[in-house]
């Protein structure tokens, strides 16, 4: 489905897959990611980009961050940041703020628009991934899952015995 091998049959992991394994996990959630952002766009006229930047201004103390520290959450570089800002402000979601104790940094802040629209959004977009989940698990532990499971497992407290011990 999400993934062009299936790794099904495979038990043991082999050594020097890490990169291959790597490379679909990163293939999966790029086109798990590319139709949740085409679903947001459709039904609440935001990008997946759009909508991580939402959430995690909404989880932030006083609902701001700054500008950099956004960027880094979500995963962008600052000019790109500024862009999606701009998109953001557009739609009323967001505003910007200057700190009031240098002068030189910018806070983004959610609105109450920008609020609404989670709170909109939130439950079927859980359930939108929850579908996909669904469709990955019925094809059999999913295509590629054992890839998944090999990669995570190969880093540090993301495999399945994470915790464990």
């Amino acid at each position: 489905m999400y993934m062009d091998r299936s790794d099904r049959d495979e038990v043991a992991p082999s050594a020097g897959r890490l990169v291959e394994d790597w490379l679909q996990v990163t293939s999966f959630v790029a086109e798990v990611d590319a139709g949740l952002g085409a679903w947001l766009a459709e039904r609440h006229g935001v990008a997946l980009t759009e909508y991580r930047a939402l959430r995690n201004l909404s989880a932030a103390p006083e609902k701001e961050l700054r500008v950099n520290e956004l960027a880094r959450r979500i995963g962008l570089n600052q000019s790109s940041v500024t862009r999606l800002l701009g998109r953001l402000e557009a739609k009323q979601l967001t505003r910007r703020e200057t700190c009031f104790e240098d002068g030189r940094g910018v806070y983004a802040v959610i609105t109450e628009q920008g609020e609404a629209l989670l709170d909109a959004a939130h439950e079927p977009f859980e359930g939108r991934i929850q579908q996909i989940l669904d469709q990955v698990r019925g094809d059999g532990l999913g295509v590629g899952s054992l890839a998944l499971v090999r990669a995570l497992g190969r880093v540090d407290g993301l495999g399945p015995s994470a915790g464990a011990g």
